[in-house]
């Protein structure tokens, strides 16, 4: 039986160091969507509108995209057991701002909030590459799929188990218990790490930070704050269009000297490896379909089928566990049949979930369009890890961690750009159908059935992708 030996030449359980890292990682990625469900409490609380709140979301998602980038040089330079300690204090600081934060500071204090809603997710965005990585490093290849579908349940079953766990706790508690919880669970965590079931696994590799990067990587926070503006009313577009312009200025500045480095901040070069670049793009579809059907769903059933938050955050249950039954099933499956395969059935799942909810949306039906998040969700698992999976092994050891920093990266810009697009379309086609007097029940289905119609051609891209990978078999290897 092969021992596990960390840094330091010291023996340590690979068991307990991965559920270590799992329920941490699990928890902290919990809060990225647990506010949706919050949001009118919020509003009531802080006297703030509708587009002020849904901050809390979109800044978290911001601040994780520029955090992302750092963590490889995070692994290659620091402890990794420091960094994974210091990361959830971070994230534990930032939930007790917001505990902290009382209701008669109005919007100023949502803006208190959202400094700690920033610190959150800078926390989050450092390890959710990492953790992918160090699973990564102390796996053997074989192995990696197996692993690595146990890790999807971090990914997927966290992101739509956030509106349940706030459903749950709001329908009996105040709404900064939510964070009080997440701080409990993080600081157990903390504890255990502490008494040495994290332990510092990753080989260093040490350079000096390019700060030009760190700040040319912000461009992708002007980016995605002018995406999210775009089905806003009264936005001062001169200013709006200069960020955007000067944002992707930078971003092609931040790419052009990550190729031209001796050192870069994120190895962009990856990218010149072909089933690499296809699971990028794989994963990323996958998560959009993802976190789509755990945003836009609840809309539909709170809006149209006019169900409690309640019972809109329990409808995302069976999907959750579909969700997180068929992931580490997906990873026994790539490492098995291979991941074009696997990759394969997981497209054509998504693609039918999104068709039959297609033909279902006016038959206002709760049970079918439940069972059709159930189809998107258990797709997703075939696809969104497997996906990393492969990626990973279609790269050297040492390229591992900036492998899966471009893919996280990449798939939280394009997830969160999905999100907004789709949110764009459901707002703006169900206004157009108003002002051309359609009543309100028609216009909200005539927003969804495009949202829809759009996550279908979405996913059929997805499916051509995953039909031009070069079909591996358990390596991955190109």
């Amino acid at each position: 039986m092969e021992k596990n030996i960390d840094q330091h030449g010291r023996p340590y359980s690979r068991v307990w160091f991965i559920f270590t890292l799992l329920v941490g990682t699990f928890t902290m990625s919990i809060s990225q969507s647990s506010l949706s469900t919050a949001y009118p409490t919020l509003m009531r609380a802080f006297g703030i509108s509708a587009d002020t709140v849904q901050w809390l979301t979109t800044g978290f998602m911001l601040v994780m995209c520029v955090s992302m980038p750092i963590s490889p040089w995070m692994l290659n330079n620091l402890n990794f057991k420091t960094m994974f300690v210091v990361a959830l204090g971070l994230f534990d600081v930032g939930s007790l701002m917001i505990v902290l934060t009382p209701a008669s500071w109005g919007s100023n204090g949502f803006w208190f909030m959202m400094v700690g809603r920033a610190l959150e997710a800078f926390a989050v965005g450092v390890l959710f590459p990492s953790y992918q990585s160090v699973l990564l490093e102390i796996t053997p290849k074989d192995n990696r799929g197996t692993t690595m579908g146990i890790a999807g349940l971090v990914m997927g079953s966290a992101l739509a188990c956030g509106p349940i766990v706030s459903g749950i706790i709001l329908k009996f508690f105040d709404w900064k218990i939510l964070f009080a919880f997440f701080m409990i669970v993080i600081t157990l965590i903390m504890v255990m790490a502490g008494t040495g079931l994290i332990r510092d696994v990753m080989p260093r590799h040490e350079t000096v930070l390019d700060w030009l990067s760190v700040i040319l990587s912000v461009g992708l926070i002007g980016i995605m704050y002018v995406v999210n503006l775009a089905a806003k009313k009264d936005v001062n577009w001169l200013l709006n269009g200069l960020i955007l312009v000067v944002s992707v200025a930078a971003i092609i500045w931040f790419c052009y000297r990550q190729l031209h480095l001796a050192e870069p901040l994120l190895e962009l070069r990856v990218l010149k490896t072909f089933n690499y670049d296809l699971a990028v793009l794989l994963t990323s579809i996958s998560y959009i379909a993802l976190i789509v059907t755990t945003i836009i769903f609840p809309l539909y059933y709170q809006g149209v089928l006019h169900v409690s938050p309640f019972v809109s955050g329990m409808a995302l249950v069976p999907g959750a566990v579909f969700l997180s039954i068929l992931n580490p099933l997906s990873g026994k499956l790539a490492d098995k049949i291979g991941f074009k395969p696997t990759m394969l059935v997981g497209m054509v799942m998504i693609i039918c979930g999104w068709l039959v909810g297609l033909t279902m949306l006016s038959r206002l039906s709760l049970v079918a369009i439940i069972l059709c998040a159930m189809i998107i969700e258990g797709g997703n698992a075939f696809v969104m890890m497997p996906a990393v999976t492969l990626g990973a092994n279609s790269l050297p050891d040492k390229l591992v961690p900036h492998g899966t920093a471009v893919i996280t990266t990449v798939r939280q810009v394009l997830g969160s750009a999905g999100v907004a697009v789709a949110t764009i379309v459901l707002t703006v086609a169900s206004e157009h159908a108003l002002s051309a007097g359609s009543k309100p029940l028609a216009a909200n289905l005539h927003g969804y059935h495009l949202v829809f119609i759009m996550m279908v051609v979405i996913e059929l891209v997805g499916l051509v992708l995953a039909v031009m990978l070069k079909n591996t078999k358990k390596q991955g290897a190109k």
